[in-house]
């Protein structure tokens, strides 16, 4: 059985940084995404990364998040630097079953940034 499940969120102050982890577990996984979803705001991708390690960032993001993975713990995670009251959101991972091709999503981890 497929899960991923989040980590590392929390409430931190404006410039503060947090590392996120997403431990994903039943299979072997292709891509990995970190997703975030601010309250009555659709859900954006921020980073992506292949097994291979190429990253993708979306603008918003870049130079202030880290998208990272370790194969052989089947977790990726997100160092996010500088936090801005704007980075407050639900942080969900999502990965790609290289078994089956499907999508998994985690249950997702709260990032509050807030003085």
């Amino acid at each position: 059985q497929v899960q991923l499940v989040e980590s590392g969120g929390g409430l931190v102050q404006p410039g503060g940084s947090l590392r996120l982890s997403c431990a994903a577990s039943g299979s072997i996984f292709g891509a990995m995404e970190w997703f975030r979803q601010a309250p009555g705001k659709q859900r954006t991708l921020v980073a992506t990364i292949t097994r291979a390690g190429t990253t993708h960032y979306a603008d918003t993001v870049k130079g202030r998040f880290t998208i990272s993975r370790d194969n052989a713990k089947n977790t990726v995670y997100l160092q996010i630097n500088s936090l801005k009251l704007e980075d407050t959101a639900v942080y969900y991972c999502n990965a790609v079953d290289l078994m089956d091709g499907m999508e998994y999503w985690g249950k997702g981890t709260l990032v509050t940034v807030s003085s």
